[in-house]
């Protein structure tokens, strides 16, 4: 994996990880990396010195305990963002992108909503003034452990 510093069109840096550079070039080819704060696709990597790997077989030192449960408190609050949405909002599967138009033009009834879109929607959507976020990811189920 490769941590890329990047930068968006309004300057905005953020980092994201990808499998290799070719990774990287691909999905920036078809509009899959975006700015978190803006949702600018234009986006290029921005010039970091390279991590270079020690000759030892070393494990790398595990996280500080401030760091870990900050992270666990933020994936914390991410999964009660999402059983909000899921609980509260309507799902309108595949019709997410007509339905928030319809909502935004005063069509449809004023209402939480989620669903899916292609990129290709959120971008319309976005370019006509219609708020839209991504719903945190679900948590990945944890393996069972199994005890002989």
């Amino acid at each position: 994996m490769i941590r890329y510093a990047l930068v968006c069109a309004q300057a905005h840096p953020f980092e994201a990880w990808f499998s290799s550079s070719a990774d990287f070039d691909a999905q920036a080819e078809r509009g899959l990396v975006e700015c978190p704060l803006c949702a600018s696709r234009e986006v290029r990597k921005q010039i970091m010195a390279p991590a270079v790997a020690g000759t030892r077989n070393a494990q790398p030192p595990a996280p500080p305990a401030e760091l870990a449960a900050r992270q666990k408190m933020f994936m914390e609050a991410l999964g009660e963002l999402r059983r909000h949405v899921e609980t509260h909002f309507e799902n309108v599967g595949d019709r997410f992108a007509r339905e928030a138009r319809d909502i935004h033009e005063g069509v449809s009834e004023n209402r939480g909503i989620y669903g899916e879109a292609t990129a290709e929607e959120v971008r319309a959507l976005r370019e006509d003034g219609i708020a839209v976020a991504p719903l945190p990811p679900a948590a990945a189920p944890r393996p069972k452990t199994q005890i002989n």
